[in-house]
């Protein structure tokens, strides 16, 4: 069983992805607000650090964000089990994009009704939260 501190959901949003000589594009396949799985036709190595660009559907806006490479399909299958692409987490995110993330994956639970562990729903209740509600 994985121990994730925030659920993740099957979000596909569309990704640009920059590194020093390369530019590409891909797709989340899943997303939390610690990170992703892009699926891509050259995923890159482990542990490469690299600039990304989440488009938010329907929003006009965008997520910017720094994140490094933790798993990567660069040579297994491309199929529906382990389609071709990497895990990233985020090294620098804002926390507007994390919360903007934490939204848009509680509500796509909540519409699947999925059942999730009450800790990591706890987690992005919180995150979901306007940090200037008070004031």
């Amino acid at each position: 069983m994985e121990n994730r501190h925030f659920a993740r959901a099957k979000i596909k949003w569309p990704v640009s992805m920059s590194t020093d000589n390369r530019s590409t594009d891909g797709v989340t396949l899943n997303l939390s607000p610690n990170g992703a799985y892009i699926g891509c036709a050259n995923p890159l190595r482990l542990n490469e650090v690299f600039d990304v660009t989440i488009d938010v559907p329907n929003s006009g806006s965008s997520i910017q964000a720094t994140v490094e490479v933790v798993f990567s399909n660069i040579y297994g299958p491309d199929d529906a089990i382990s389609p071709r692409g990497m895990g990233v987490r985020f090294l620098k995110i804002s926390s507007q994009g994390r919360q903007i993330i934490a939204k848009e994956i509680l509500q796509h639970l909540r519409a699947d009704k999925v059942k999730i562990d009450s800790r990591a729903l706890q987690s992005l209740e919180t995150l979901v939260i306007e940090p200037n509600a008070n004031g």
